[in-house]
């Protein structure tokens, strides 16, 4: 469904991403972890179309999106998350996730339509709907980042990038957005995750890819990633064990 093929990045004098390949099934989903720096966040601006590599390239679905607009790869089926979550202070909750119902894909429901769909995606992200006419900028982080995965939701997406959302959510919060995502994986979902949750990363991946200092240091299934010693050395440390 995506492949990403040797991709890089530099911002400056600096390689944020160096000859990276990936590639992903529909329906499964992908743990991208590594310390901070390591090329993460670049990786997934360049699928969704933030911004493009310097060389290399990128296929969803076969069709090459590698210099493709970050509207037009939404309209492709592909939504992302942000890392710090982004609003547009003087909308509501739900005038947010109506606008990427209306627009986020090509699909052009009506306005009630698109209503509708706002308030039942705030609803499967957990959001308070009391809450749904309130300003965005009222709202708390966990708040903000609930709207933001809603209004990646009602875009309709093939597939999902997840850029952190689970930073600064209780363990109940977290347990239920596992369940959400375990949920949206049994829907068909393909999902691509940036967590530093290690818990749920191994919890909910089918695979996991490692980067470190913008170069895939290695790949495996969740129990693999856990035991190589490349990979506890540079990220996990000495005293991470797997628990399995």
């Amino acid at each position: 469904m995506l492949d990403v093929k040797c991709v890089s990045k530099s911002f400056g004098g600096l390689k944020a991403v160096s000859n990276v390949d990936i590639s992903m099934e529909e329906g499964e989903i992908l743990g991208l972890v590594g310390p901070n720096g390591a090329g993460k966040t670049t990786l997934l601006n360049m699928i969704s179309g933030v911004c493009h590599p310097d060389n290399g390239g990128i296929f969803f679905q076969k069709q090459n999106i590698t210099r493709l607009s970050l509207d037009a790869i939404c309209k492709k089926g592909i939504s992302k998350t942000f890392q710090h979550p982004r609003s547009f202070p003087g909308l509501s909750a739900k005038e947010g996730v109506m606008i990427s119902a209306l627009y986020g894909n090509g699909h052009k429901p009506k306005m009630k339509e698109a209503s509708e769909e706002a308030m039942e995606c705030l609803h499967r992200v957990g959001f308070p709907l009391e809450k749904a006419d309130n300003p965005l900028g009222n709202l708390n982080t966990i708040e903000l980042r609930k709207t933001q995965l809603a209004r990646a939701l009602a875009s309709r997406p093939k597939m999902l990038l997840l850029d952190e959302l689970m930073t600064g959510l209780t363990p109940s919060e977290g347990k239920e957005a596992i369940n959400l995502i375990r949920s949206m994986k049994n829907e068909g979902m393909t999902i691509l995750m940036i967590e530093h949750v290690m818990r749920i990363i191994m919890e909910v991946s089918d695979r996991v890819v490692v980067l470190d200092q913008g170069q895939k240091i290695a790949e495996g299934t969740p129990k693999e990633v856990a035991s190589n010693e490349r990979v506890i050395e540079s990220y996990l440390g000495e005293q991470y064990h797997f628990q399995g």
